[in-house]
């Protein structure tokens, strides 16, 4: 029996997970699981016993001074508890970790055991994986389940997927066989810039996470490093042409597969989004501004290797846009007789707006063993 002293009685509690390893490319979910954690002055109450399931030759320890003192560090998963005030206070469990070893099902009922004994209601668990993605387009962020009940009523792909999985996708199961609701959220990183950190797939799992759970979440300095980041990238691929090329193949790429997602949905999230920013209690974003669906600032959509504008999502002309605009025929015949015509290169379509990306529209673990 697990016992947990120290521990208050949670309020409506979340559990959400991020191991760092196979599953966690540009190390962009434990990052997000650290970022919660950071902001919100998480309180460590348990840790695994490194012992059990770690091998110390895969994942070595580390030494460090403490005043003079040489103490040793293990590597292990850690559990720690946040409360978020507001008019709806609520409780997240925050488990970050590393991938285990070995035991991965003892694992796995060690950390639902805690579920259980906190009341645990909803596991997330975020993970993030290489993708044909390009990094000035929205992160893709797909939300899947084992639940087919969990991904009606929450608006996510059920998996399909058969094949190699990590420990993102034995905990899920492993809720799903005890009856715990569970999730996982998958950020897409492109392949090509691999290497952590990635602050603007973090970003986006956890504007995802934010939209799931529906809690407003303080993102700090995130945008801002999500604009860096993606400047830095920029700069790498403007100076070779080979990759720069390549990018612009993935961007035309996504642009035509992603063109029915510019929907009225996708658009009502995001300014959901925007409300809760600026009227939400909590912390504000701050002057970096909110952040998309997708997790990417919204100033720095359309930087591009080259520089090149990011091409438009097309938009349907409202309805009444072709309607009569009132010129009479004096009007249309002095016009001609002039030779003048409307050279502004306006017309009765509206402007065409760059929606959110609506994620979740693949099986995000399948993608994940590719």
């Amino acid at each position: 029996m697990i016992e947990l002293e120290g521990v208050p009685e949670l309020i409506d509690p979340v559990m959400v997970a991020a191991f760092e390893g196979w599953n966690d490319a540009g190390d962009a979910a434990s990052a997000a699981v650290a970022h919660l954690d950071r902001e919100w002055k998480g309180e460590v109450f348990a840790a695994l016993d490194a012992e059990d399931y770690y091998d110390f030759q895969v994942n070595r320890p580390t030494v460090w001074l403490d005043g003079g003192v040489r103490k040793i560090t293990w590597p292990t998963t850690r559990l720690s508890v946040v409360r978020i005030g507001g008019e709806k206070p609520r409780d997240l469990v925050l488990v970050r970790g590393i991938e285990p070893s070995m035991r991965w099902r003892s694992f796995c009922n060690e950390l639902l055991g805690f579920a259980h004994e906190l009341g645990v209601e909803l596991v997330v668990i975020l993970g993030a994986l290489l993708g044909d993605t390009p990094h000035t387009r929205p992160v893709p962020v797909s939300g899947v389940t084992s639940d087919s009940d969990l991904a009606r009523t929450m608006d996510l792909e059920e998996t399909k997927y058969e094949g190699p999985t990590g420990i993102v996708g034995i905990l899920q199961e492993a809720c799903t066989h005890a009856g715990v609701p569970a999730v996982s959220l998958w950020a897409a990183v492109p392949h090509y810039v691999s290497q952590p950190p990635n602050p603007k797939a973090t970003l986006a799992l956890l504007n995802r996470l934010e939209d799931l759970i529906d809690l407003r979440i303080p993102l700090g300095e995130l945008p801002e490093d999500a604009r860096a980041w993606q400047l830095g990238v920029d700069q790498l691929a403007a100076e070779d042409s080979e990759v720069a090329e390549y990018v612009q193949t993935l961007e035309e790429a996504r642009d035509t597969a992603e063109l029915p997602e510019a929907s009225g949905e996708a658009i009502a999230r995001e300014f959901e989004r925007y409300l809760r920013r600026r009227d939400g209690g909590g912390p504000a974003a701050g002057p970096q501004g909110h952040a998309t669906e997708s997790g990417e600032p919204a100033p720095y959509l359309r930087d591009t290797p080259g520089g090149r504008t990011r091409p438009p999502l097309t938009q349907r002309p409202e309805s009444g846009s072709g309607q009569d605009t009132g010129t009479d025929a004096e009007d249309q015949d002095r016009d001609r007789e002039s030779g003048s015509e409307d050279g502004s290169g306006a017309s009765n379509t509206p402007e065409s707006t760059d929606a959110p990306d609506a994620s979740g529209s693949s099986d995000a673990e399948d993608s994940s063993e590719d």
